[in-house]
């Protein structure tokens, strides 16, 4: 059944004329609603002439066929929605004066079903997780990053996807993810440097990943957080902001350390925040690294105990404070560079691997 909706409209459609124009756009649709998993649906279109049509947000995309005539269609496709709680958004249609609107609302996503082994901290729920109990990296939730030596930091390893000359630079298997650092036969040092849920992330919570290091000189494993969408022309590093929640140096074995880099706080100006601490057996076994963000504070926990806290000086100045928007989960296995080649490497120590037995996100319950 079609319903029509007739927009007057004030002012003229560029002819001058001061009279409303005849005729209404009409849909078949008024409203839509999607699941948090998205999709696509149709909506005809009928008018009183050639039309377009603009959708309010991002997460809606459309296709337009047969707008130069007075009837079309629109093809709708709605993005999953990764967050907690649901959201509406518009699609407009327009015809020589009168619109039509069709109204688009989807759900938010339900609760993760929590196990019960997994602790969830008092005041927070579980909304991402990996436990890395399949066969294979979820590329729906990581990306590889790609990029030769000297990308960042002089660093020495190339970073492939999953894979390079038969030899996986990411595996999962037996519980855990191996992040494996390797000399190939062309020589090249390859590695791995994954990203979670990169365009989404997350604004404040609780992130933590227990984690076995890797030992030798010239290893420089992390886990750590980049802002989510950053335009690098107007937010560039370290303006942008990047929690570093765990970071050693394989010529400084077993010291594990935190750091936040800003805008006003930062290596290359010498006033970076960082804490260090001896972590006894961090090469021989795992332990637990933890991030608590809120826009209050920025604390770091290594089993438990406090290691670094950063708190936010209230005022709103995005160089002593960038941290509240959304950031992405990375961890990866560097080789070399100004940290972890400052006393040289060693080569004979490779194959090299940093093991993750879970990474898991927690925010609080509304």
């Amino acid at each position: 059944m079609f319903l029509p909706l007739l927009v007057m409209a004030c002012g003229d459609d560029g002819d001058n004329s001061s009279s409303a124009p005849a005729g209404s756009v009409t849909l078949s649709e008024t409203s839509l609603t999607f699941t948090e998993t998205g999709g696509e649906k149709q909506v005809s279109v009928t008018a009183p002439g050639e039309w377009d049509a603009s959708a309010s947000d991002s997460w809606i995309k459309i296709k337009k066929s047969g707008t130069l005539e007075t009837s079309g269609r629109i093809d709708i496709t709605i993005e999953e929605n990764s967050t907690r709680n649901g959201r509406t958004g518009t699609v407009k249609v327009y015809s020589k004066g009168a619109s039509a609107q069709l109204t688009i609302t989807q759900t938010g996503r339900e609760p993760e079903p929590v196990d019960p082994t997994i602790e969830v901290p008092d005041g927070y729920e579980l909304v991402w997780h990996d436990e890395f109990d399949g066969n294979e990296l979820n590329n729906r939730d990581w990306r590889h990053e790609v990029q030769g030596p000297g990308w960042v930091n002089n660093e020495l390893q190339t970073y492939v996807n999953t894979a390079y000359d038969g030899k996986f630079v990411t595996e999962v298997a037996d519980g855990t993810l191996k992040i494996n650092c390797f000399k190939t036969a062309d020589g090249k040092v390859c590695s791995g440097r994954i990203y979670a849920r990169e365009t989404e992330g997350w604004c404040y919570g609780i992130f933590e990943a227990r984690i076995k290091l890797p030992t030798g000189k010239g290893t420089w494993p992390a886990f750590w957080m980049m802002p989510v969408n950053n335009d690098w022309s107007v937010t560039p590093w370290p303006l942008c902001g990047e929690i570093d929640i765990m970071e050693e140096v394989g010529c400084n074995p077993n010291y594990t350390s935190s750091s936040i880099h800003c805008d006003a706080y930062n290596h290359t100006k010498n006033t970076q925040k960082t804490a260090e601490r001896l972590t006894q057996g961090a090469q021989d076994d795992f332990h637990l690294y933890r991030l608590e963000w809120t826009q209050d504070y920025i604390r770091t926990y290594v089993d438990g105990k406090m290691l670094l806290n950063f708190a936010n000086d209230g005022k709103g100045n995005i160089s002593t404070w960038p941290f509240k928007r959304a950031f992405y989960v990375i961890l990866n296995l560097a080789w070399g560079g100004d940290w972890g080649g400052m006393n040289g490497v060693d080569e004979t120590c490779l194959p090299a691997t940093m093991e993750v037995d879970y990474v898991r996100v927690f925010q609080k319950t509304k």
